[in-house]
């Protein structure tokens, strides 16, 4: 048994125009690449596209590499992830796999309260694959709290897990404050465990599970990313290994300036020191500038110029990063907390009318109601009936009071 496990594709994620076919091409590479290499079947762990409703061009570009697989005799299997889902609840996945172009695997039913999910069987391998959508903010954390694994866990045979949620005991640094779930949300005794939403590649292996993978990005999704990764790629699983093969779209190449103590001159001649024995032909790339200059400000730095050297050396395209880079003039503004900022500018306006401290007090109440958050899973028709319904407490409370 051979097969592929893509994550998080993202076609159509790049606004940029240079950059917008990018993630389709590496989706027809890696398609190309199980195709060649003749694999059992693709396992799509969410974020196929970059959006719920997809450009033309981006679903003409998966339905015709789908169909070729269709063609070739791989099934593909998926579910929706986070991007996939529109606020309906709806996702092209379905529309996909009613055109026969792939299957969603997450199917089952409701028992008592308890979701019971089912086994898609590949025909071709006899590999048992089930798996959880995956939602914005983790609001499949219902899901998971609601599952039945018993069923699962005692399947015999091969059997695939698919999942497009972060796992708390897997998270890379850097993403701290990425929602998640703990390990034990996932159903245990499977084979293999593929993974999506993690835009990083990822291989454990954690007792009483089988190999947990994420592939990462299939392309880059944002400038830290390229400037990390340079490219994507995706897992080919073999006998419960998984190797992963990296897929090539452009040249990337980034460029790091400490721009620290000194002017934006000398950051200038640094970048076209550094340039002088590098490659730019049909390449991104990245430039990110930290530190604190000595003098003048970032806008003294002369990037036109900069740009106009790398484009002139075949650069394909450029992109700057400068949100670590400061000017000595600048200077930090303590502001305060938002609630400390709010009182100040009701005190400050305030005084400008005559109201008791009661009518003083109640205003600040009522702001304070009004900065309540939406909860999850809370639709907006209720939350909106639950503010005004507590305003209209406070305000004939004090009513009765005065």
């Amino acid at each position: 048994m051979k097969f592929a496990h893509l994550g998080d594709c993202h076609i159509g994620g790049w606004r940029e125009p240079r950059l917008s076919f990018m993630a389709a091409k590496a989706f027809e590479k890696a398609i190309d690449t199980t195709i060649e290499k003749n694999l059992d079947f693709v396992l799509i762990t969410g974020d196929l596209f970059n959006t719920s409703l997809p450009g033309i061009d981006n679903l003409k570009v998966a339905v015709k590499k789908l169909r070729e697989l269709k063609d070739r005799g791989i099934q593909a299997y998926a579910i929706a992830g986070s991007h996939d889902f529109s606020p309906s609840g709806r996702t092209i996945i379905d529309v996909l796999e009613h055109a026969g172009l792939l299957i969603n695997v997450v199917k089952g039913s409701v028992e008592n309260n308890r979701l019971k999910l089912n086994f898609t069987i590949d025909k071709k391998t006899g590999a048992k694959i089930t798996g959880m959508v995956g939602k914005k903010g983790m609001l499949e954390r219902n899901y998971y709290e609601n599952l039945e694994k018993a069923n699962l866990e005692q399947e015999p045979g091969y059997k695939i897990f698919m999942f497009h949620t972060a796992l708390s005991e897997l998270k890379p640094e850097g993403l701290d404050k990425m929602d998640s779930a703990p390990l034990s949300y996932l159903p245990k005794n499977f084979n293999y465990y593929a993974g999506g939403h993690v835009h990083d590649v990822i291989q454990a292996n954690e007792k009483g599970y089988g190999l947990i993978t994420y592939p990462g990005a299939l392309f880059p999704a944002n400038f830290k990313e390229l400037e990390k990764f340079g490219n994507g790629g995706f897992f080919i699983v073999e006998n419960s290994k998984a190797e992963w093969q990296p897929i090539q779209v452009s040249n990337v190449l980034s460029m790091k300036i400490n721009c620290n103590l000194k002017s934006p001159q000398e950051v200038e001649q640094e970048i076209f020191e550094d340039m002088k024995h590098k490659e730019f032909f049909n390449t991104i790339v990245t430039i990110r500038l930290s530190g604190k200059l000595k003098e003048g400000t970032i806008s003294d730095i002369d990037f036109r110029q900069i740009y106009e050297r790398i484009y002139a050396k075949g650069a394909y395209f450029i992109m700057k990063n400068t949100s670590g880079l400061e000017s000595k003039e600048f200077h930090a503004v303590k502001v305060g907390s938002s609630d400390e900022i709010e009182h100040k500018l009701i005190e400050e306006n305030i005084n400008q009318i005559k109201i008791s401290q009661d009518e003083k007090k109640l205003i600040h109440e009522l702001m304070h109601l009004l900065n309540k958050e939406k909860e999850e899973d809370e639709k907006a028709a209720d939350f909106e009936k639950r503010v005004v319904e507590d305003a209209l407490k406070v305000i004939e409370i004090k009513k009765k009071a005065l």
